[in-house]
């Protein structure tokens, strides 16, 4: 079993930046992808990044706009996102997730593990 430990959400301001960090406990997760989701109140699940087992493939939501980046250190089990212009539609609880295989994918279903979550909350 893997268990995520998500940190970095907090309170901030519109146009502010964050970083979020996810530890694995256990080094298996250097071979699977990593990637982040986020879920906002009364909305579904909904796929944000994800990044391949050695950083060499990263995917995104278009509805990004490039504003977001993914990152990972294998050497300390820990997959990042960095939020910049951050807008109050980016208000949810952000979720890190490990995969099934070692590129990402975009469907909920491609995801093994996943962290309690870490909650992001923007301003107008």
């Amino acid at each position: 079993q893997v268990q995520l430990v998500e940190s970095g959400g907090g309170l901030v301001q519109a146009g502010d930046s964050l970083r979020l960090s996810c530890t694995a406990t256990r080094r298996t997760s250097t071979n699977n992808a990593m990637g982040w989701f986020r879920q906002a109140p009364g909305k579904d699940r909904e796929f944000v990044a994800g990044i391949s087992w050695n950083g060499g493939s990263k995917i995104y939501s278009d509805s990004l706009e490039g504003r977001f980046t993914i990152s990972r250190d294998n050497s300390k089990g820990t997959a990042y996102l960095q939020m910049n212009s951050l807008k109050p539609e980016d208000t949810a609880v952000y979720y890190c997730a490990v995969g099934l295989r070692s590129h990402p994918t975009r469907e909920t279903n491609g995801w093994r593990y996943w962290g309690q979550g870490t909650q992001v909350t923007v301003s107008s």
